[in-house]
């Protein structure tokens, strides 16, 4: 909103609405295109086309705007100069790793939650779609300025956790899945016994920073609870380390009951007046909230419903600092997302609404040889994440994961993501910056000197259309890094490194650097040391590696 000068072309107009100005789609209609004139005419009761008008004439000169035309019914289409893009050239180079950051963030806290298996198996291949996400996400938050903490919570609480101990026990039993005496919903992976036999071995688990040691008696079930799941977090942890993602927060489920936090959300409900007894259980009453039914609280048999726990989870992380909270979840979550909204808002802790924030990842689907893989090595039943990462590596795996939009399902081509071809995305992106190291080792060999200030101050003889597209590119980046966190859209990052490889590619099979005159091959150069620093930037935001050589 702003208020403008009384002699400005809207002075009748107190205050205006926010103005966008947008990339185009094709230069032909400029670089830049804004409808302002066409929000703004009704307010200011003018023409469109005249209020466009009056709005160019009162725009001040600008040596990096070559021309402003007016299009159509009122748009404001803005055409810049080549200097504009050298501009965003040099920046690439000076800032390095900081080009493409911001500060839109204000160093507010903002807790990204992700992944938060059950620790009662591997991590599957979903798991890792929500990994891939989670992290990227809160990389992209921290380039634009917001004080991020990585959060895993745990569910190491509830009947999930007893059938663990329960298929651990029978196990140890040398009770097989399909034995008589298996428990109804036990967990029939092989990885089970594994963990029966680290158990009776007196196994010593260090997970963070606690120490759980297999004493061999099963008929302590309480013990082989703590033990099996210190060994699946164990294992989880090693998967997530073997992918690149990292956490700052590792919060159980169980604390909650133990620090009084779910008695404390239910007093807090209570006392708001949003809370009633019916059939000996204790209500919430979601409908005022949105939800399209009141939810039960706590059953008639005491025990809390799943989602008491998770407001209670939430409300921890309001009383942590967290101005927002974004929690990354599986599409199969949706229905319980409307409760724990009616929740955060009825305990009137002055929680936002919409407090948390979600992004919603739908399935995947993993290819190989044109028929879905479905088992896996460790899991048995399904395929894993580690399963995923030892066929087509780290990299390819993150890749692909965020490749597509976060509630688009996905298929994972593996025959694809191990191709060392232009149709590999991850192969193309990653040649793109392999071939530019290349490109100056080859320049060293040969004892050319690139005199990079004669190449900043000779980009205005790069205007073929290829280096021109190239340069526009560069520029984009910072958007795009600042828009993906404002969406929480990373895909697009994705999208953006493969187009920025893609017009790299074109240019260089166009227009020879090396054997290029001075002047020329300087310029090229100075070109290329951009893209290089725009593609490491993109890259490390994915969580993935820029090699130098492929």
């Amino acid at each position: 909103m702003a208020t403008l000068v009384a002699d400005g072309p809207l002075a009748a107009v107190e205050q205006l609405p926010a103005v966008q100005i947008e990339r185009t789609k094709t230069r032909e209609h400029g670089d830049f295109a804004c409808n302002v004139a066409m929000q703004l005419a009704r307010l200011a009761r003018r023409k469109p086309r005249d209020l466009a008008q009056a709005l160019v004439q009162a725009l001040p000169d600008d040596e990096l705007v070559a021309k402003v035309e007016i299009a159509g019914p009122g748009f404001i289409n803005f055409y810049l100069s080549d200097s504009a893009w050298h501009v965003q050239v040099v920046a690439a180079i000076e800032q390095e790793q900081q080009f493409g950051r911001c500060d839109a963030g204000l160093g507010v806290r903002v807790g990204v939650e992700y992944v938060s298996a059950n620790p009662t198996g591997p991590l599957h291949v979903g798991h890792g779609r929500a990994a891939a996400i989670g992290d990227t996400l809160a990389r992209l938050l921290d380039a634009a300025g917001w004080l991020v903490s990585r959060e895993y919570y745990y569910n190491d609480a509830g009947v999930q956790i007893d059938n663990l101990a329960l298929s651990v026990q029978a196990r140890g039993r040398g009770i097989n899945p399909d034995d008589a005496g298996w428990p109804e919903d036990g967990y029939r992976g092989e990885y089970i016994q594994k963990v029966a036999d680290a158990y009776a071995a007196g196994e010593r688990l260090q997970v963070d920073g606690k120490h759980v040691v297999g004493s061999g008696d099963f008929d302590d079930r309480d013990a082989v609870r703590a033990f099996a799941v210190a060994a699946l977090r164990r294992e989880q942890n090693d998967d997530l380390a073997a992918f690149g993602v990292n956490f700052d927060v590792y919060f159980l489920e169980s604390s909650l009951y133990a620090d009084g936090k779910v008695e404390e959300t239910v007093r807090a409900l209570g006392k708001a007046g949003h809370t009633y007894e019916k059939d000996g259980a204790l209500w919430l009453r979601s409908t005022d909230f949105g939800d399209d039914k009141d939810r039960v609280m706590r059953k008639s048999d005491g025990n809390y419903t799943y989602f008491v726990p998770d407001v209670a989870y939430h409300l921890s992380k309001w009383q942590r600092g967290y101005a927002r909270a974004i929690t990354e979840l599986g599409a199969d979550h949706h229905g319980s997302l409307a409760r724990v909204h009616a929740g955060t808002q009825a305990m009137e802790q002055g929680m936002p609404k919409g407090y948390p924030e979600y992004v919603l990842h739908q399935m995947v689907t993993v290819m190989r040889g044109g028929a879905e893989v479905k088992l896996g090595k460790r899991a048995g039943g399904y395929l894993t994440l580690r399963d995923l990462i030892e066929e087509v590596g780290r990299d390819a795996t993150r890749y692909f994961l965020i490749s597509r939009k976060s509630d688009s399902q996905l298929t994972f081509d593996i025959d694809l993501a191990r191709a060392q071809s232009n149709d590999n995305p991850v192969y193309y992106i990653q040649y793109a910056h392999a071939r530019i190291c290349s490109l100056f080792r080859q320049a060293k060999e040969k004892q050319i000197r690139h005199d990079g200030q004669a190449g900043r101050e000779q980009l205005s003889g790069l205007s073929d259309a290829q280096s021109v597209a190239l340069m526009i590119e560069v520029s984009r980046y910072p958007e795009v890094v600042e828009s993906a966190a404002e969406g929480l859209e990373p895909h697009t990052l994705a999208t953006y490194l493969r187009e920025l490889a893609a017009a790299f590619h074109t240019c260089y099979n166009a227009h020879p650097i090396l054997p290029a005159p001075a002047a020329e091959r300087d310029a090229r150069l100075t070109l290329c040391l951009a893209v290089r620093q725009v593609l490491a930037n993109g890259l490390d935001l994915l969580g993935m590696g820029a090699p130098e050589q492929m």
